[in-house]
């Protein structure tokens, strides 16, 4: 068997490897933005949204019989409210302000998938308080970061300098990633692909 990723996410990706998880990576061919859209027309909250999101990636990708296809998405929650990765700097401080001195819930869903058919799922929530920082902190943060806080639906990475943005974080880690990973390991166990 072999394992895919229907994912590009260069986090995601990082999370598997760093685990000792032997994997290929596949670009989903999913309209996001319009799968969204449709998601929240119907009543859909965050949580699944991102669930709805993983199982469509996984279920798009082209994979030879029998592989393990794993999907994955991650979705910012702020009392109900879905926000999408934001697509300017200027978008991201505005991102960054607006969730300063409040908490915010990031949902990460994982799906695997056999020829198309869902054979295990785990969705995790993290809580993450942002500390009241400074325009100035805001300001240097940014130009730490840059562009590549454009890739992380919070516009800010954990693993690095964002760190210095919160007060308390509770949950699950390589949920905050973007990949819950303790329950997939135990699945990739299961299915033979990791030693037990």
């Amino acid at each position: 068997m072999s394992v895919i990723l229907a994912s590009r996410s260069a986090a995601r990706s990082a999370v598997l490897a760093g685990a000792g998880v032997a994997f290929e990576t596949a670009a989903a061919p999913v309209d996001e933005a319009a799968e969204k859209a449709r998601l929240l027309a119907e009543g859909a909250g965050p949580r699944e949204v991102a669930e709805a999101l993983a199982v469509l990636k996984a279920q798009a990708v082209e994979a030879p019989a029998g592989a393990l296809v794993i999907g994955a998405d991650q979705t910012l929650d702020l009392g109900g409210r879905l926000f999408d990765k934001a697509e300017s700097l200027a978008e991201a401080r505005t991102r960054l302000l607006e969730l300063r001195g409040r908490s915010h819930q990031l949902h990460a869903a994982v799906v695997a998938v056999r020829g198309r058919q869902p054979v295990w799922r785990e969705t995790a929530t993290a809580t993450l308080t942002m500390r009241d920082f400074s325009d100035a902190f805001l300001d240097r943060y940014l130009a730490m970061d840059g562009d590549q806080l454009l890739g992380s639906v919070g516009c800010y990475r954990l693993e690095g300098p964002g760190a210095q943005l919160f007060d308390t974080v509770e949950g699950d880690y390589f949920a905050i990633l973007g990949l819950p990973l303790l329950g997939l390991l135990d699945l990739l166990r299961r299915e033979g692909e990791l030693a037990v």
